[in-house]
């Protein structure tokens, strides 16, 4: 049991909503344009806010959903390791030739079960350091260095390695916007050139959400 909902858990993880979404409604490869990561940031930046929030909401229940499998089979077993896996299916998605997104949404669906006050800490941090950076990826790699202090510093949770690990993750999926941050070249959240990269629907706008 504890092996299939791994499985299962991968499995959800790889469901690719910006790519699905963005070859339904708008006959694009999102991994092709803007940033070209397949999330909801990305979303927000090729098609729109409207569809933007909708795959973050599909994304947040990925984590959250495979969070709760072992708890719904009574599986003696952390929860948030289950959740993880499926972040690491949103990175590296077995449906979409392992090319995924960057992890952030499903990791808030996977702690808003397994740890809610963790949850709160780590996108309280997210966001403020997203408002004084204006960098979404400094942001993202600020919620694995959340995750690690909290554990570092929590009696009850043991899993300093796992979110040392997780962190690590995180700077290897943002090492281009890294690269691009010492060229000078990534742009921040309010760079007003990023509304060139928005993309009509479809047929004319057939498909607005």
């Amino acid at each position: 049991m504890f092996w299939s909902l791994l499985l299962a858990s991968y499995l959800i993880g790889s469901i690719p909503t910006a790519l699905i979404v963005g070859k339904l409604f708008f006959d694009v490869d999102i991994r092709e344009l803007g940033s070209k990561n397949p999330g909801a940031t990305n979303t927000l930046r090729v098609l729109g806010k409207k569809w933007a929030v909708f795959v973050l909401l599909i994304d947040l229940a990925k984590g959250s959903i495979a969070t709760y499998l072992p708890i719904y089979f009574q599986l003696d077993a952390e929860p948030l390791y289950f959740g993880l896996l499926a972040v690491v299916g949103h990175c590296f998605p077995i449906f979409a030739g392992f090319r995924g997104g960057k992890a952030i949404a499903t990791t808030a669906g996977a702690l808003l079960i397994a740890n809610i006050p963790l949850l709160i800490i780590t996108y309280v941090c997210f966001f403020i350091v997203i408002f004084l950076t204006k960098y979404v990826f400094f942001g993202s790699i600020s919620v694995g260095a959340s995750m690690l202090v909290y554990a570092l510093l929590s009696p009850k949770l043991e899993l300093e390695l796992i979110f040392l690990v997780f962190s690590l993750f995180l700077l290897f999926l943002h090492r281009s916007n890294i690269r691009n941050f010492i060229l000078g070249i990534e742009p921040k959240i309010n760079d007003k050139n990023l509304n060139k990269d928005r993309i009509p629907p479809k047929n004319g706008g057939g498909y607005k959400m």
